[in-house]
């Protein structure tokens, strides 16, 4: 055994022996009960950054305690490996995605091998990969037989320049990001999943899911079960009657509308816009500003009377219909209702155009209304000159108005969800292409599985003008299997969430014929999965989606892809910049500042290395390239060794909080694993000849020792169930302190209480642990570290043979009692009553009575 611990000599020796044996391979056992734990598969970006490591380093810690508990454990790995990033360092670099995406992946993987990660590599996936895209499409082709995906008219940002559709976040202030081309809104077709078929059971299902309370409140916001009415107005136009749909929440405030708003790409507006040319005006306007602007919320409510009237499916009363900006197609009908006394956005709306605004409820208490404001939610009374609803409280106004227009064939009950159907086609090139053909004599054809994968090819570089895929006759052209026509392919890609819904069901069987099969159904769920807080929408969601997809289809049993989640925190560091005159900010990565300290040790300025001249202090924020404040993970590794990377990212937050970055806490992590190796360095000789434990003739010394450890052991087996590991390491750290201070102890006693130490840090700092449990013998009597059996908790050695209470004289802390731990109560109040300290205060009286609390505290009362 090396005197001095090396980082890069035990971590390659221990990481060649894992590989040489082949440890973490997992198969399908009978024996054992399965825990698959999974973290989101990352997108190979070319390094590996911090938050990587922290998220794999928890799962790592994961998958090796519940190991040694016994479980059939699997940890696997793949690559998130198609999408715009790639495209775009495509354009940048003059290469295909394919040999970028693959370079990246080769770099990654290699630096999270030298990170000691347990992972299963041959279960590996990349899903950029036919063997693994050729199921996306193959399960796309089942939706569609069944309904669930379905083709329709879709809305877009067209860059007319770059001849591409762009994502939101490439639109800046209305224009493409690269091109700087005015953006267009565009409809072209585009294939939809009915995920709101499922939105009742998503929300049912989460209520049993061990995930974050934060995450499922999430979800059932986003879902967005809502109770209401959808309700008609009916109109009459070139002869024929129709019928204006609209949902609302607030049944009770239909007898106060004044206006209705249709949404720019409603039918209606589409169709009278057609004879006046000021409405069609007034939509490209629309259409144009919302290209520039996302947040509706912040946009100015603007709008056009369109000269039309609904009548009001109560009273008749004609109603004017406005087109305006704030009503989205996609929410409810296209359509709102105007009711300015019930909300104080209609009350502005109708106050800026000059429409009615109608009181005609009465309130309960005088002064309720304001002669400026409308009443909105603040203003709840009963009905006035409302004809038949005149009196009704205005809580149950809403089922007498539910009820005639159900008599009147008007409206009905309805419950709806925020969520909409998923919108899976892209218009790029890096994505599983969509197995659609289409002939001028059949129409779409589906391409045949037995055709499948329809492969992507691989060597075309995009050059920022459209598609590439739409340019390569080769990918394009085809003959219909149907008719034998001359036919095109379909050139847009699929979403790139498509491939992230349900990957982890494809590393059960990543070699499999089939997209699933029995060793899928013997993993499923995940037991646990890891991974940041911002996937806890779309991507979780849409797992959940795919998973009940599946199992609809008699393709698994399960319905949950994920049984528990962690969401780990963010990995936070200072930040450091210079502003110009124009505001433009240039960001400076700590390792080029000098700081300059207060008495209190707080940064109070800072410079930079090279020139010496100030820099602005930003404060802490999540590491990221655009603020310069990350650090290299694989630097760190070659400077101080990836076990001492591992520990301090364990140990300076729980996994859901955020963490802190720190150099000094780094070092002090490499100091502790230093005083670890050192600690079994000098007791070698001792441990050497595994002496053997005889609990009957051990000295108080040595009982006190143990009765720390074990006391430590229990405190962190609990932690880890709780997933609390930085406290794990702290009580590795209060171990290790007790063996090195003890004294005069059984060299048994320091041999158990040192393994306990290996076996507890083992998850953490795996190498270190691996080396010296293996180099001190451990391995002779236990067998190797990543199998050995998690130490259990000795009760004999928990019990003290004596035990100090505090002894309080009239609720006040005077001294201790020592007394044996199980004394009967009569012989502790014995001897708190002839304990001397009484003499001082008890001033000659005679006790009251004493009150004992056992294993704490006697109080003599006078």
């Amino acid at each position: 055994m090396q005197d001095k611990y090396v980082p890069a000599n035990v971590e390659s020796a221990v990481q060649k022996a894992w590989r040489d044996n082949d440890v973490y391979r997992s198969f399908e056992r009978t024996d054992k009960k399965k825990f698959y734990c999974v973290s989101m598969l990352p997108y190979p970006s070319g390094k590996l950054h911090m938050g990587h490591v922290r998220n794999y380093t928890i799962n790592d810690v994961m998958y090796r305690y519940q190991r040694m508990r016994g479980y059939n454990v699997l940890m696997p790995m793949g690559w998130d490996a198609f999408g715009m990033p790639a495209e775009n360092a495509a354009i940048s670099n003059g290469v295909p995605p394919a040999k970028w995406t693959y370079e990246n992946i080769a770099c990654m993987k290699k630096q999270m091998q030298a990170i000691g990660l347990a992972i299963d590599w041959s279960r590996e996936i990349t899903t950029c990969k036919p063997e693994y895209y050729k199921w996306n499409q193959w399960l796309f082709l089942k939706m569609l037989a069944k309904g669930i995906a379905y083709k329709r008219e879709g809305i877009v940002n067209w860059d007319p320049v770059e001849q591409t559709v762009l994502a939101n976040e490439q639109v800046i202030d209305g224009r493409g990001w690269r091109s700087g081309a005015i953006v267009q809104k565009r409809e072209i077709p585009m294939y939809y999943l009915r995920i709101t078929e499922y939105a009742e059971l998503l929300l049912q299902d989460l209520d049993a899911l061990g995930w974050p309370e934060r995450v499922k409140m999430m979800q059932h916001n986003w879902i967005g079960k809502s109770y209401g009415i959808n309700f008609s107005f009916p109109y009459e136009i070139d002869g024929r009657q129709q019928f204006l749909r609209v949902f609302t929440t607030r049944a009770n405030t239909i007898i106060d509308i004044t206006f209705v708003a249709i949404s720019i790409e409603h039918p209606l507006a589409t169709r009278l816009a057609k004879k006046q040319c000021a409405l069609q005006a007034f939509i490209d306007e629309c259409k144009n500003a919302r290209a520039a602007k996302y947040d509706m919320s912040a946009m100015e409510r603007k709008g056009v009377s369109t000269g039309f009237y609904v009548a009001h499916p109560l009273t008749g009363a004609d109603i004017e219909v406005w087109i305006s900006n704030y009503v989205l197609i996609n929410h409810g009908e296209g359509t709102a209702i105007g009711v300015p006394m019930h909300d104080e956005r209609d009350f502005e709306f109708a106050t800026k155009y000059r429409l009615p605004i109608k009181r005609i409820d009465a309130p309960r208490d005088k002064g309720m209304y304001s002669s400026k404001d409308c009443c909105s939610e603040r203003c709840i009374g009963v009905c006035a000159h409302s004809d038949r609803y005149d009196g009704i409280d205005d809580n149950q106004v809403a089922e007498a108005i539910e009820a005639d227009l159900a008599v009147k064939g008007l409206g009905r009950k309805q419950v709806t969800y925020r969520l909409h159907d998923w919108g899976i086609s892209r218009q790029r090139y890096w994505g599983t292409p969509i197995p659609m053909i289409y002939c001028s004599i059949c129409g779409d054809v589906p391409v045949p599985e037995q055709d499948l994968p329809v492969l992507l090819p691989e060597d075309l570089v995009p050059n920022g003008s459209g598609n590439p895929l739409a340019k390569s006759e080769a990918f394009m052209y085809c003959i219909c299997p149907r008719c034998g026509a001359e036919a095109k392919r379909e050139t847009d890609t699929m979403d790139t969430f498509v491939d992230s819904a349900w990957y982890f069901s494809r590393y059960t069987c990543s070699n499999a014929s089939t997209i699933v099969d029995a060793r899928t159904d013997y993993w499923m769920p995940m037991d646990q999965y890891i991974g940041g807080i911002e996937h806890a929408i779309l991507h979780l969601l849409y797992s959940r989606f795919w998973a009940k997809v599946m199992q609809d289809l008699g393709l698994t049993n399960f319905s949950e892809p994920a049984t528990n989640l962690v969401t780990q925190g963010m990995v936070l560091d200072q930040t450091y910049y210079r502003e110009d005159s124009t505001g433009k900010k240039t960001w400076f990565n700590s390792s080029n500042i000098t700081l300059s300290y207060n008495d209190k040790g707080r940064p109070i300025s800072a410079s930079l290395h090279s020139d010496g001249q100030a820099v602005q202090i930003g404060g802490l924020e999540k590491m990221s390239k655009s603020k310069n404040n990350g650090v290299d993970p694989q630097h760190l590794i070659n400077l101080h060794g990836a076990d001492t990377v591992r520990l301090f990212t364990i140990f300076a937050a729980s996994p859901e909080q955020s963490l802190e970055w720190s150099s000094a806490g780094l070092e002090g992590a490499r100091r502790f694993l230093r005083r670890l190796w050192t600690f079994g360095y000098m007791n070698q000789a001792m441990f050497s000849t595994c002496p053997v434990l005889d609990t009957a003739i051990l000295e108080d010394e040595s009982k006190i020792l143990r009765r720390e450890i074990h006391s430590m052991l229990k405190q962190a087996d609990f932690d880890y169930q709780r997933l609390q590991y930085n406290t794990i390491v702290s009580a590795a750290m209060k171990m290790l302190n007790a063996l090195e201070l003890a004294k005069a102890v059984s060299a048994a006693v320091l041999y158990e209480g040192y393994g306990i130490l290996l076996r507890i840090l083992y998850p953490v700092a795996p190498h270190i642990t691996f080396t010296l449990w293996r180099e001190l013998g451990y391995t002779t009597q236990f067998g190797t570290l990543l199998d050995a059996v998690w130490p259990k908790v000795n009760q004999q050695a928990l019990e003290q043979s004596e035990v100090a209470l505090v002894l309080q004289i009239n609720g006040k802390a005077r001294s201790t009692l020592q007394v044996a731990h199980n004394a009967p109560r009569e012989s502790i109040e014995k001897a708190a009553l002839e304990h001397e300290i009484l003499t001082k205060f008890s001033k000659g009286k005679i006790p009251k009575k004493v009150v004992i609390v056992p294993g704490r505290l006697v109080n003599v009362v006078f």
